[in-house]
Formats: structure tokens, sequence, C-alpha cells
């Protein structure tokens, strides 16, 4: 009797000890799924008839339940199990949303009998030199208040102790512990979306405003210059006709780039953003962009720095093009005591490298962490330099298309320098 009760103390204590251990776990400041992974260590460690576990959570947009973790399998192969509505002990147990007991072999054959053969191979690989034939299952929901999240299924492949119905009550709190660490994570998944959303759309609001009064400038400059040259009283020299015409195709310039920037950003909103690769030589591209916004940055000094076998990339030249505007764009900007931008070109081993430095007012850390994304806009003191905000996000989504990737190095006063990424096949390109 006195040993009865002494193992009986014995398998509390652990069972504390462990609901400690998992509550610890949860409360630590790491990705959902290794969280969910180190409490899985801990629960097959205190359930000694544990062999392999899985939490299962159903996935709204694919209709299935997928592994969120797992112990005893090759996480990797346990990617290919899905398991829809209804299908095997998952399945019932969330259906039902009752912990389901199950102790013998013919029990678990029969409650298991509807799984998918492929999802039967799969876990069968998973576990490699150990046959999947569960002589025992112990499976509770994962649930809080009326919301079920998925299930939590411990497995026993072998061995004579199995789950007792004295398991349930500390399993079933094993889960419940689970399940409101699961929604915490979503809470604060949507929490996030909602915050972000929130500032896009005081960014957009703001930008838009900001936008409709720099259109607004350029349209009463053309206006202006338009209405002058109509004077029937005035006979214009001209010299002074053809600097009110240079004057207004300028300001149809800024309207375009800033109506362009705006279709291109709604592109890649609806995702019609369309790469098609062609063979292209940068160093050309580069040249032809950086004399196009030459024209019109008298204070800069534009330099071309791509070595002469730069290798041919595969890329939509047109977007090409557009990444190297915008970003030129943004150098000749944000340098408004002019200076010297420099294109250059790095043959990587597994990509090219292009950068592009200016001079100008820099950016500053807590500034370059949000600068690729729509909208944001850096603004540097006692200086208004007008655009939309889009220019850098429409690049980053363009080199991204490209399989490239794009960020930004600078220091206050010292200048920015943008640097993007593209691949390359390695072959003699130059042949």
């Amino acid at each position: 009797m006195i040993t009865s009760i002494n193992q009986e103390i014995e398998r509390l204590s652990r069972q504390i000890h462990a609901l400690t251990e998992v509550s610890k776990s949860l409360t630590s400041p790491l990705e959902l799924h290794e969280l969910l992974n180190r409490v899985m260590d801990k629960i097959i460690g205190i359930l000694e008839p544990a062999d392999i576990g899985t939490i299962m959570l159903w996935d709204e947009s694919a209709g299935l339940f997928k592994v969120e973790a797992s112990f005893g399998f090759d996480s990797n192969t346990l990617k290919d199990v899905g398991l829809r509505a209804g299908e095997s002990v998952t399945g019932k147990v969330f259906d039902n949303g009752c912990a389901c007991l199950l102790s013998t072999s013919a029990e678990v054959a029969e409650a298991m009998n509807d799984m998918r053969m492929a999802n039967r191979r799969a876990l069968e690989k998973s576990l490699r030199s150990v046959d999947y034939d569960p002589i025992g299952i112990l499976a509770v929901p994962l649930s809080v208040s009326t919301q079920i999240y998925g299930v939590l299924v411990l497995e026993t492949l072998e061995g004579e102790a199995g789950f007792t119905p004295e398991d349930i009550p500390f399993v079933q709190t094993l889960a419940d512990l689970i399940a409101l660490c699961i929604d915490r994570a979503r809470l604060q998944t949507k929490a996030d979306a909602i915050r972000v959303a929130n500032q896009t759309e005081r960014l957009r609001s703001e930008v838009m405003a900001a936008l409709s009064h720099q259109l607004r400038m350029p349209l009463s400059a053309i206006k202006g210059y338009s209405t002058a040259l109509l004077l029937d009283e005035v006979d214009w020299s001209d010299d002074k006709r053809n600097e009110f015409l240079n004057y207004i195709d300028e300001e149809c310039d800024s309207m375009q780039a800033m109506i362009a920037e705006l279709l291109d950003s709604s592109l890649i909103d609806v995702g019609q953003l369309s790469i098609d690769p062609q063979p292209v030589r940068l160093p050309p591209l580069a040249h032809s962009i950086g004399l196009e916004l030459q024209r019109r940055a008298d204070k800069h000094q534009i330099i071309i720095d791509i070595p002469a076998d730069f290798p041919i990339v595969d890329a939509d030249t047109r977007w090409i093009k557009q990444v190297f505007r915008n970003i030129l764009d943004n150098s000749i900007k944000y340098s408004p005591e002019g200076g010297l931008v420099v294109i250059r070109g790095e043959i990587r081993e597994e990509n090219v490298l292009i950068s592009i430095a200016d001079q100008g007012v820099g950016i500053s850390p807590e500034d370059l962490i949000p600068l690729f994304e729509k909208y944001f806009r850096v603004n540097p003191h006692d200086l208004h330099i007008p655009g939309t905000g889009l220019g850098l996000p429409i690049a980053r989504a363009i080199v991204e298309a490209h399989k490239g990737r794009i960020w930004a190095e600078s220091k206050i006063g010292q200048g920015t320098t943008l640097y993007f990424t593209l691949p390359y096949n390695h072959i003699d390109d130059q042949s």
C-alpha cells in the first residue's frame, strides 16, 4: 500500500515538474514551430508509454491537418502528411472535441483504417528503420474555449506499458497549455497584420495627399507656361518660347514618372508583375540609364564602373532598367548638393552584384529597416524631397522576382549605397 502511494506521489511530482517545464518553454521568445517542437521533447520525456508524437494543426486554406511539431519522426518527410477532415484518429478527435484513448492494436487499427495510403507511407518513411504500427494512442484536442486548433497525438510503438485513463487529465492539461500558446501566437499575428495595415494605410493617405499636391504643381506650371505662350498680346522671342517649352517638357516628365510609379505599384499589388527573361548585358544598360538621368542632374556626375567581362544575365530588360532608374533617381534626389553617383558591378560565385553609391545626406539606421516598404519616405531635416515612396519597393519587387536580393547601407552625412544581386549561369558568356 505504501509502495503504491509512493509511486503515485512520484508520478504526480513528475507531472507537476513537466507542467512547470512546459509552461516555461511556452513563454520563450521563439517561433511557434520551434516552441512546439521543444514542448514535444518534454512531453515525450515525461510520459513513458509515448515513443513518438505529433501536434497536428488544421490548415483552413488547405483543408488539411498538417504536422506543426513532432518527436521521433523525420520532420522533412512529415511535410508530406496531410490528413483530411475526419481522417484517422486526428480527424475523429477534432470532430468530437474529446480525448481518445486506444489501448490495443485492434483499436488502433480500426481507428486508423480510413487513413489514406499516401499518409501512411509518409509516416512509415519518416520513421526510417522502425515500422509504423502503433499499439497504443492517446490523442487530445487542442482547444481554447470553443475554438479547436488541432490535435496532440501521442503513440506507443513497443513495450508492455501503455497509456491509461489516469494519463488523460495530465495530457489534456498539456494540450490546453499548447492551445493557449497557439491562440496567443495567432492573435499576435492578427494584431501585427492590423498594425501593419493601419500603418500602411496612414502612409498611403499621407503620400496620396502629398502626391496630389505634387501633381498640382507641375500642372499649374504647365498651365501657366502654355497660357503665356498663347497670349496674343505678347510677342515672345524664340529663346523665351524654347525656355517655356523646356519647362513644360520637364514638368511633363515629372508627372509621367509619378504616374508610372503608381501604375507599376498597382501591377505588383495585383500580382501582375510579369517577368520575361532574356539574355541581357548590364554594362550598356547601365550606361543608357546613367545617360538618361545625367541629362537632368546638372550637379551630379554619374560614373559607370562595370568590368568589360561582366557576364550576361537572364533578365527582363524593361524591369531591370526600372530598377536602375528608381535607385539612381533616389540617389540624385537625396544628394541635393550634387557629387558623384557611382554604379559598380562585381562578379561573384553565384550572382552578379550591382551597387549604386551617392554622396548625399545619408539615412539613419532606424530608417534603413522600413526603407523598402511601400509609401515609406526618408525625410531629412530642412529638406523637402518630392516622391511617392514607391520607387524602392518597386525595385525590390522586381529584383526579388528575378530571384535576387536588394539592400542598403548608409551613414548620415556620408551618403548611401544601394545593392542588388541577379543570378547568372556559369557559362562562358563572352564567347
